[in-house]
């Protein structure tokens, strides 16, 4: 519409009007308050109304309504364009107006003649002017606003600058704290490595101190140690250079008393009728006699005798036994070669005599009887010897002995007595059950345990401790259980292991030469329970149970029934070599200045009087077997020649008394016995026994 473009070209003038060139900043709004006075004053009309009233109003009245509208519309547009509307009646060089607002032609007449202040005419030049004012109130308003949003901006960073400010000062003391925190820690880290530092060296000082101190300790310790053992050492010499003289004595002794015998078995009768000389043997009987004396004067200015010389003296004294046996055989065998004689020659005179009285009717005398081999059979002994009675008898005397010392004991109701008296019983009877081949270590400490309780000694048994000072009759009771226990073990255990022999046997032995009594109770429950191990062979009295024979025998009878005889031949057999074990074996760390109370000649002793009695149907052959097994090489190394001479015996005699008694069931232990002796007389020697304990034994 017309009305519209002339509104549209009258804001266009408006704005390129040198008040709506005017360039409005921010900056101004700095300048205090007289810049807000200005926009807070009354409101003027201005210096163009009359203009606007002159070219705008004539075109609007022709379409009020129209009009307006268009006015208003544009007029809103023209507030969307600040910069373009003046905002005051004074000029601005800064924003000159276009050329459609310089009053070049009439239209810049007709303005310059309307400079005063006009009254308007029309309500459309008020709208216009309000327009106008609305438009200044709403810059104003946008002015008032940006600069609160500025003013807010920069408190807002100024409030950032500020945090920004504490934090990085809070940070700055933070980093200054913490540098002088690292600081501190470094400079404790150097003083603790300084002391660390100084306390490892200090440490260092000491070991090495200590070190010194050590080793010269060690040195001190081994200088006195080897003082010790040269002390030792030289006691051991003396004590065996003294029992070695002793023995030289003995020896010179025996040797001279061989010398007599000699010397009187030369003197006999008959002397004529022997093949040797007894002059010879007499010179060396003197010169045997001479070789010892020598040997003693030489020792006598030298010191003691070396093992060397009681060697050679024992070789002189074997001579000289072996010169004493050879004339006596000799003496024995010209004496029955003249009793022959002489009996041939009284049959001789006696047949001359009768052939001078004339005839008569001869007696014959009756012959001895002969054995197979033409030789005279000699009858067996079925008792054995007094000597060897009286012994076995005062040994179960002394065990009876022993028994009735601890009744009280053992029949005691008190239960503390009872309690001491079976802590002594596991004391005395648990190490024997232990012994083992596993190591000699191991043996020495059962030994040393069961020597330690009988010497009064507490020992640990059942985590405390027992000794036999808790009465006056444990030593007694300890005794007798511990012997016991070791006839038990040869009863039981050597009988399943024929190995285990030998350590029980060296423990028995280092006991028993320790106390003697305890040795005297071992024989004495031996023999009880094995009586061929005297050897005896109880006899059947009359009116005596045939049970409690049995028992004499060695047969365990339990409810009148008797054990079969494999059991029994084996429990005879643990014993014996039990038995046969002891006499050849002494304790390793024992005095070897002593003799063995029980040695090898028992066993010689029990050999030969087992040999004169007759033999039992499967025992004898059975013990014999077990006895000459474990100890046949100890007794061929103890007595050589006269060893195999028993066995030759043996062979040729007493093998068909033998198998003369036994019957076809019961041969397996004879035909064992002679093929073990066939063996050994073939190789020349008895084979050590399996199981016997060797050197290397001790040392694990």
């Amino acid at each position: 519409m017309p009305s519209e473009g002339r509104c549209w070209e009258t804001l266009q003038a408006l704005r390129s009007s040198e008040k709506g060139r005017l360039c409005y900043h921010r900056d101004w709004l700095l300048r205090g308050e007289d810049v807000l006075e200005e926009c807070m004053s009354l409101p003027k009309l201005s210096s163009y109304s009359g203009w606007v009233v002159d070219h705008v109003l004539p075109h609007t009245q022709e379409n009020p309504p129209s009009s307006e509208t268009s006015a208003s519309s544009r007029s809103a547009s023209a507030l969307d364009q600040p910069s373009c509307v003046p905002g005051s009646p004074v000029r601005t060089p800064a924003c000159s107006p276009s050329s459609s607002a310089t009053p070049d032609g009439p239209e810049g007449k007709h303005e310059s003649r309307h400079t005063e202040p006009m009254v308007l005419q029309s309500s459309r030049g008020i709208q216009v002017e309000g327009c106008i004012r609305m438009y200044e109130l709403v810059h104003r308003m946008r002015g008032t606003e940006g600069l609160r949003q500025w003013q807010e901006e920069q408190e807002r960073k100024v409030r950032a600058l500020s945090e920004m400010a504490c934090e990085q000062l809070k940070r700055f003391d933070e980093r200054k704290e913490l540098q002088h925190h690292k600081e501190l820690r470094d400079f404790r880290e150097v003083m603790e490595k300084s002391s660390r530092e100084a306390l490892g060296h200090q440490e260092k000082l000491k070991a090495e101190h200590r070190h010194r101190a050590k080793i010269l300790n060690l040195k001190l310790r081994e200088a006195e140690q080897q003082r010790l053992k040269q002390a030792e050492q030289e006691r051991l010499r003396k004590e065996e250079g003294q029992t070695r003289l002793r023995s030289l004595y003995a020896l010179q002794e025996e040797v001279l008393h061989l010398n007599q015998q000699l010397d009187a078995s030369e003197a006999q009768p008959h002397g004529d009728l022997l093949k040797l000389d007894p002059a010879a043997l007499r010179t060396r009987g003197n010169q045997l006699c001479g070789l010892v004396s020598g040997i003693i004067r030489a020792t006598s200015e030298n010191g003691f005798p070396t093992a060397e010389d009681q060697a050679v003296a024992e070789r002189a004294l074997q001579e000289m036994r072996d010169l004493l046996t050879s004339l006596q055989q000799e003496i024995t065998r010209a004496c029955e070669d003249k009793r022959r004689r002489d009996e041939a020659a009284a049959r001789e005179k006696r047949q001359e005599s009768k052939m001078q009285q004339g005839p008569e009717v001869p007696r014959e005398a009756p012959a001895p009887s002969q054995g197979p081999g033409g030789k005279q059979n000699e009858d067996l002994q079925v008792k054995v010897q007094d000597s060897t009675m009286q012994w076995y008898q005062q040994l179960q005397d002394a065990s009876s002995q022993c028994v009735l010392a601890f009744e009280e004991l053992t029949n005691s109701k008190d239960s503390q007595v009872k309690k001491i008296k079976m802590d002594l019983q596991k004391a005395a009877t648990i190490p024997v059950s232990q012994i083992s081949t596993i190591a000699g270590s191991k043996l020495k400490e059962i030994f040393d345990k069961i020597h330690s309780l009988l010497s009064g000694k507490p020992v640990q048994c059942g985590g405390h401790s027992v000794s036999v000072t808790l009465n006056p009759q444990g030593l007694d009771f300890v005794q007798y259980k511990l012997a016991e226990k070791f006839v038990k073990q040869g009863e039981e255990e050597v009988a399943s292991h024929h190995e285990a022999a030998f350590p029980i046997a060296v423990v028995a032995s280092g006991i028993w030469e320790l106390h003697p009594r305890v040795g005297d109770l071992i024989l004495a429950h031996l023999h009880r329970k094995c009586p061929y191990s005297v050897p005896f062979y109880p006899a059947f009295k009359e009116g005596m149970a045939l049970e409690d024979y049995q028992r004499m025998l060695g047969y365990q009878v339990k409810d009148s029934k008797v054990e079969q005889q494999d059991n029994f031949l084996k429990r005879m057999s643990g014993m014996i070599r039990l038995y046969a074990a002891i006499i050849q074996l002494r304790w390793p760390y024992g005095s070897r200045q002593e003799i063995h109370p029980h040695g090898l000649n028992h066993g010689w002793r029990w050999l030969a009087q087992i040999l004169n009695m007759e033999p039992l149907s499967d025992v004898t052959a059975t013990l014999l077997f077990d006895f000459l097994e474990v100890c046949g090489n100890a007794l061929m190394k103890q007595y050589q020649v006269q060893f195999w001479k028993v066995i030759l015996l043996i062979k040729e005699d007493y093998f068909p008394r033998i198998e003369a008694i036994t019957s076809s069931g019961q041969m397996g232990s004879f035909i064992r016995l002679k093929q073990f002796l066939e063996k050994c007389l073939q190789r020349k020697e008895i084979p050590v026994p399996k199981g016997f304990l060797t050197s290397s034994f001790w040392r694990s």
